[in-house]
């Protein structure tokens, strides 16, 4: 299936763009303006809010495919989505700091046809036991203001990390493995 139109892309995060960049396909980003609250537990609500991002998006686009993603960080039964402040970031990583967490990010791509496929991916990740001296330092560096769970295990965060379990694109917004398969599934050409 060759794209006549490019894809769009319902998020303005820069690391979705760039991953999704990698497959050569043309696209275009709308960032969706859907409402950011769900219930349920992560993989639930990172279900929801992919959904809600790619028929907000997709009802302005209704001839074009339309990708929308969301993640999330779950520790024990707390789910954690970006921080609101630099004692929230801190909150958050305190709560990651030499545990494992789950980070579960929902994708939805809206073909042309008005069918929906959805997926969740999720990964494994444990955090060194990290001091809050590291972490204030950390914080300031701006890096985990707009992350799920407070950090970018792209970025500077990556030190802090003793182990990963699955897919490192998942953690950093957009499972490159279940975007393959979509594609592949689809006829999608690619590279």
């Amino acid at each position: 299936m060759a794209l006549t139109q490019p894809m769009i892309l319902a998020s303005a995060s820069p690391r979705r763009q760039e991953l999704l960049g990698f497959y050569g396909i043309p696209f275009e980003v709308v960032p969706s303006g859907a409402e950011e609250d769900a219930t349920g537990s992560g993989q639930e609500q990172v279900s929801q809010l992919a959904r809600r991002k790619c028929e907000d998006v997709a009802a302005r686009y209704p001839d074009r495919l339309v990708l929308a993603a969301d993640t999330l960080v779950c520790v024990d039964d707390a789910v954690l989505g970006k921080p609101q402040d630099e004692a929230d970031a801190l909150r958050m990583l305190k709560m990651l700091s030499g545990r494992e967490h789950q980070v579960h990010t929902g994708v939805c791509l809206r073909c042309p046809d008005g069918r929906f496929i959805d997926r969740v991916a999720t990964t494994k990740v444990t955090f060194l036991p990290v001091g809050d001296a590291l972490l204030r330092r950390y914080i300031a560096t701006g890096e985990p203001m707009d992350k799920a769970g407070a950090y970018a295990i792209q970025g500077q965060a990556g030190a802090l990390i003793a182990s990963i379990e699955g897919s490192p694109t998942n953690v950093i917004g957009l499972p490159l493995e279940v975007l393959t398969e979509i594609f592949e599934q689809l006829g999608l050409e690619m590279f």
